[in-house]
């Protein structure tokens, strides 16, 4: 009981530090991320892949109402996972830093250098008195000067870089997939493949075309191109990953929270 007391005593305030040196809010906004579905990027020889798991909760629910898959720039797509409302806010601000650099020095903006920003706005909500962090991971990738890059923003407000990675739920589960079936040579149809079947290893039946979110980044055009409906179940089909799906399934499909995505 003493510990929990103690917990309690440094867990309300964002910039007190524990005995132990932790900040306890962060922690929980970690634990916020893990409870969105999950999100995946991977990189490739000739650009990048972001996949999504939307579970869409109801078959009244409109689809495209559910966004976890966003452009930043013509060179730059976001997957996110966590809270939808603090995804938004941080993708507004990625796209106002985007807009400032090509306005100021006339040029795209640098896919490490917007995470950086990104992710020195998302610090300052660890040490300022009165707001909590951003309970929110986001997965930017796109093209620097041809070379394909891929970055993973942590609520604590550290970037990292990485050639595949996972966000949200279920992520030890599919990293290692990835981990395990990872090619460095692959192009982006290999990419995509990778990503869905990552997708697929912890979704039993299959995947839906309806609940999932695809985009790449292309290395040649460097540009964000959102894969349609019909396109996905394409690929689906192509790997024997579509779901057959029943009316059981159906009522059944996506229990996520409504600000868990």
């Amino acid at each position: 009981m003493q510990g929990q007391a103690q917990q309690q005593a440094y867990d309300r305030g964002i910039t007190i530090f524990s005995p132990d040196g932790r900040l306890y809010q962060v922690e929980y906004a970690r634990e916020a991320v893990k409870r969105g579905t999950a999100s995946i990027g991977v990189r490739t020889s000739d650009g990048v892949v972001l996949a999504v798991d939307k579970r869409i909760r109801s078959p009244l629910l409109e689809g495209t109402s559910v966004e976890k898959l966003h452009k930043a720039d013509d060179h730059v797509g976001i997957a996110s996972a966590g809270h939808v409302a603090d995804a938004r806010q941080l993708i507004d601000f990625a796209r106002r830093r985007a807009q400032v650099n090509q306005i100021r020095y006339g040029e795209p903006v640098g896919v490490e250098t917007l995470t950086k920003e990104v992710t020195d706005h998302i610090q300052q909500y660890t040490q300022v008195g009165g707001a909590r962090p951003f309970g929110v991971a986001l997965i930017v990738g796109g093209i620097d000067n041809g070379e394909p890059r891929l970055f993973e923003t942590d609520p604590s407000g550290t970037p990292y870089e990485w050639k595949a990675l996972a966000v949200g739920a279920d992520r030890g589960e599919i990293q290692e997939y990835l981990e395990d079936n990872y090619d460095e040579d692959a192009d982006l149809e290999g990419g995509i493949k990778l990503a869905l079947e990552a997708l697929a290893s912890v979704n039993d039946g299959g995947l839906s075309p309806q609940g999932l979110g695809l985009a790449t980044v292309d290395g040649e055009s460097e540009s964000y191109i959102s894969l349609t409906d019909d396109e996905i179940e394409e690929y689906l089909v192509e790997n024997d990953l579509l779901a057959d799906e029943t009316p059981e399934d159906a009522d059944t499909e996506g229990e996520s929270d409504d600000a868990d995505e």
